[in-house]
């Protein structure tokens, strides 16, 4: 292997549509990736879909050939046979951790140039042992990064999440002026990696119709406006709060770049209602790119060949932008 290392892409749960989709895309793609998982497991579902490819088992990634019509993994879960399809598995669960464990050793080593995500299970973590609630927070924790956020971005709107996996009551606790402040300085980043020069940040408020002035909550006014001047006071684009009803369609309509939604559903359900296939999740303030699909392990068809890997295809596609854009700044501040 020479050149950029190549992508590596996490196999998901082994239980859910992860290995599906991984298989299709590189079966039918030209992608220069690694799949982090079992070899078990995607031989299976190979023979499954009867995809005229091969899988091979490489040790490293430096050993990767990225051949067409081969799929390569790198064994990191144990995993000698298959797991049940369709049902929560306490062995996917902690098949999918180990995983993303081992990419991410790669990543920080350099041997991978980024990591894509295929989708895991909550519970089956959970059933393992695993303390998690999601991706974002296994990658900051392993990722080294002392503060994350969570974007989710089609072609035309983006959002940055203030507070990501928690129940509504926390969120609203934890959406503090230093939350905001760290979202918003990421969205500001992360719109600069995609490509906008000097990226406009609208930013929602948390109550109706943000706040009405303090007649329904004072969020806005003692902790989110005062965060949008601190922002604008170094130099980001930044404004709001604007309410969370209509923020969205002022961004599709062009306005602005990136919207920082408040808490989860705020954010989430404008991007996935324009079509889970067109979405990705980029996870901002790691050291490292990592893309993930904008949907679940629908165990419901997980082995029924039927799964669609448009979203995959798409972080995959995103993950090759954000390491590009990456390597061209990396060299104009050597250049400089």
């Amino acid at each position: 292997m020479t050149g950029t290392p190549p992508l590596a892409i996490t196999m998901g749960d082994a239980s859910g549509i992860g290995p599906e989709i991984v298989a299709k895309v590189l079966a039918h793609g030209d992608e220069r990736a690694v799949v982090f998982g079992s070899p078990v497991v995607m031989s299976d579902i190979v023979r499954r879909l009867r995809l005229d490819v091969a899988v091979r088992t490489v040790a490293a990634p430096e050993e990767a050939t990225l051949q067409p019509r081969c799929i390569e993994v790198i064994e990191v879960t144990g995993l000698r046979e298959p797991p049940p399809l369709g049902r929560i598995s306490a062995l996917s669960g902690q098949a999918s951790f180990d995983a993303i464990v081992a990419a991410i050793r790669a990543a920080r080593a350099g041997t991978v140039s980024a990591i894509v995500t295929a989708p895991i299970n909550k519970e089956a973590m959970a059933r393992a042992g695993i303390g998690y609630p999601g991706h974002t927070e296994i990658l900051a924790d392993h990722g080294g990064a002392q503060r994350v956020a969570m974007m989710l971005a089609n072609e035309e709107i983006r959002t940055v999440l203030v507070t990501i996996h928690t129940s509504l009551r926390h969120a609203i606790e934890q959406a503090d002026f230093d939350a905001q402040m760290s979202a918003i300085r990421l969205a500001h980043e992360g719109g600069k990696a995609l490509g906008f020069a000097a990226p406009r940040i609208a930013v929602a408020g948390l109550n109706p119709h943000a706040g009405e002035g303090g007649l329904f909550g004072d969020e806005e006014i003692a902790i989110i406006a005062p965060a949008i001047a601190a922002a604008r006071t170094e130099g980001i684009d930044a404004s709001g709060p604007w309410p969370g009803d209509t923020v969205f369609m002022q961004a599709r309509k062009g306005r602005f770049d990136i919207v920082v939604a408040q808490y989860h559903d705020q954010g989430l359900i404008p991007v996935k209602y324009l079509g889970i296939e067109k979405g990705v999740n980029i996870t901002l303030g790691l050291p490292f790119v990592r893309t993930s699909p904008d949907h679940g392990t629908a165990f419901d068809i997980a082995g029924q060949g039927i799964a669609d890997p448009a979203s995959l295809a798409t972080a995959l596609a995103y993950a090759r932008r954000l390491v590009s854009a990456q390597t061209m700044s990396n060299r104009t501040e050597k250049v400089s």
